[in-house]
Formats: C-alpha cells, structure tokens, sequence
C-alpha cells in the first residue's frame, strides 16, 4: 500500500518530517482556540451522500482515541492516500497532503472524476506537517491513517481537532488497505459503505483470477522503477504486494534476507539482481527513461524474466495506482496491469511503459 510504498521521495520526506517535528513547538492554546472555532461549520457542499452511523464515533488507534461529535464536515488528509477513500466514500476533503506526481489538488487520474469542481487545499510535509496551515484550515477532523504519524505528531494534531492514525502495531506505514478503508469510514459515518467498497475490491481480485488461471503459482516480484540509493527497492512478501497474491501469483521467496529493517523493502545491490528473478516482474517505472535505468542496473537486462518478454514497465500512472493500493486506485490497477500481465505470463511483454 502506496503507497502505499514508501516511495523514494517518502524515505526522505518521513525522515525530514521526523526532524522537523522534533525542533517544532506550537503553543497549545492557540491549537485548542483554533479547534473550537471550528466546532460549528456550514456543510460541506462538495459531499454527495449522506452519513449511515450514529454520531458521535469513537475511534480506537494508535495513540489512543479520537471522538468524532457529529458528522465532519471540514476533514483535513495528512496521510498520503486517504483522499481516495473519502472520495469514494461521497466525502469530499477540505485538504490533502501531497506525496509525489504532483498531480492537481494531489489527486491522481482514477479519482478526479469523484473530486469535481472542488479545489482542496495542498499540504506539503518537505518541512515537515504544517501545523499552522492545518490548525488555519479549522478542521474538524484529522486523518492520517498512511501518514507515518509519530506520537509526537499525533499529540500536536489532536489539539487542532479529533485525529485518526492507523490501528495499534500497524507501524508508520504500510497499514493494510482494508483496516485504513474501515477506519477511514467509520471516522465519517459510512462504515456500511467502506465494507462494501473492501467487498467489491475483493470481489473483482477473485474474478479476475478465475479469469485468469494461469497465474496461479507462478512467481512474481514487484520492484520500484528504479535504483535508489545505490540499490534497488523490491517489495518482499506481504508488503502491498496484495495486487499481485490476490490474482493468484506468489512473491519471489528470499527478498526478507535483505530487508534492513522489520516491515521494510528488501534493498537489491546491483550484484544480487539476480534473486528478483521470476515468472513474472513488475517494475513500477514512471518514464521511458525509467526504464533504461532499470535494464542498465546491475544484472537485470540478462535476468529471465527480462530477456523472455515476462517484465511489466508500468507507466507513471498504473505505477501510482499501485502504490496508492486503495479501494479505488485498485481498481484502475485491475483494469490496466491485469492484460499486461497476461502478456508477461506468455512472454510478450514489451520492454516500454505503455505495454
């Protein structure tokens, strides 16, 4: 789960947030006189459908709890993704937070339609959450379920409005797809809806599947598009690599021995290329160029999966789908990666992002 991922520019920007956060002190009553003025606001106009829980929600994470009085109505998204699900949740967000693509408003392709016309406010976390910019927004509800939010971050946020991180043990990132989709809906109010959107995803994996039987068993190994920091980041069993699991493949066994840290991406020296090597690669590169970068790194142009046509270059957009690894953004990754991978399992896989 973009994503998800911790994508080469989130490494970064989680360890610029964590500095930054540390070195920052906000005065507490300032947030607390921000938080009540935001206790009465008119509804939000951008909101097409209409709350099926009982106010007030209580919601269990992280760090403790968040009440959610009434039916929020100015949500402010500090995490990387959640804007997809409130937008096909009917709930249009105040603010979100940009990751990386820079795409309008940062939401990407597959979910602009359910934007509209709205315009939300775009939060950078380069230096950090911008406490100030959130608490002048005047949220009444925070979400930050795929924010690598600390405790630190948590108590600052929580003194603007009600705050929701990811659920106990789920660490800073890479919370499961179908936890952060409850949560998400339960915090506004639509938890029958959020159950049928995990539901519908589920559905669609299994049908795809069926109509694809040759997956099943055959391996597959799923890499960022490109190297980074000398090596490339390969995603192990278990960490958002559902999308392919889910269509029957299995994750290239070995990759954990190089994770460097529990919950991480195993990081592939360009001499060890060699152990990604499957019945099937997906490579989440984002331009053509991308690509000669991934074939010129170390051994990968002569691995089998490369030179026998059955390695995936997705382009930016199939790539940030992936990441994203939302309820919606899946579904777009189910429409376009699916036939490309078909085309890798018979070893027709061009060696070009628009497959």
């Amino acid at each position: 789960m973009i994503a998800p991922k911790l994508h080469r520019a989130t490494a970064t920007t989680a360890a610029r947030l964590l500095a930054a956060t540390s070195a920052l002190v906000l005065v507490g009553v300032a947030l607390t006189a921000c938080s009540s003025t935001a206790a009465a606001v008119a509804e939000n106009p951008d909101y097409t459908t209409e709350p099926s829980d009982t106010f007030p929600v209580t919601i269990e994470h992280e760090y403790g709890q968040a009440v959610i009085p009434s039916e929020p109505q100015r949500i402010v998204v500090v995490g990387l993704t959640e804007q997809d699900i409130l937008l096909e949740l009917g709930v249009t967000p105040i603010a979100t937070t940009e990751w990386y693509g820079e795409q309008p408003s940062a939401v990407w392709p597959w979910a602009t339609e359910l934007l509209g016309d709205a315009e939300p406010t775009v939060l950078s976390t380069t230096d950090g959450l911008e406490y100030e910019k959130i608490a002048s927004l005047k949220p009444d509800l925070i979400i930050g379920t795929n924010s690598g939010m600390t405790e630190e971050n948590y108590e600052k946020l929580a003194q603007i409005a009600p705050t929701v991180t990811n659920e106990e043990g789920a660490g800073l990132y890479f919370a499961d797809w179908q936890d952060q989709t409850r949560t998400v809906a339960r915090a506004v109010g639509r938890s029958a809806q959020g159950e049928a959107l995990i539901t519908g995803v589920e559905e669609a994996y299994a049908a795809a599947a069926a109509e694809h039987p040759e997956f099943a068993g055959l391996t597959a190994s799923f890499s960022q598009g490109g190297p980074w920091d000398g090596n490339m980041w390969v995603y192990p069993d278990g960490l958002n690599t559902d999308f392919l699991t889910d269509l029957g493949f299995t994750i290239t066994p070995g990759l954990e021995q190089y994770v460097p840290s529990e919950g991480g991406q195993a990081q592939i020296a360009a001499e060890n290329m060699g152990v990604i090597d499957a019945d099937v690669i997906v490579f989440a590169t984002e331009s053509p160029d991308a690509v000669q970068e991934v074939l010129q790194f170390g051994t990968t142009s002569s691995l089998s999966a490369v030179t026998g046509g059955h390695a995936v270059f997705t382009d930016e957009v199939l790539a940030g789908a992936i990441y994203f690894l939302t309820p919606l953004s899946q579904k777009y990754v189910l429409e376009k990666l699916v036939p490309r991978l078909a085309d890798a399992v018979r070893g027709e896989a061009p060696q070009r992002t628009d497959g």
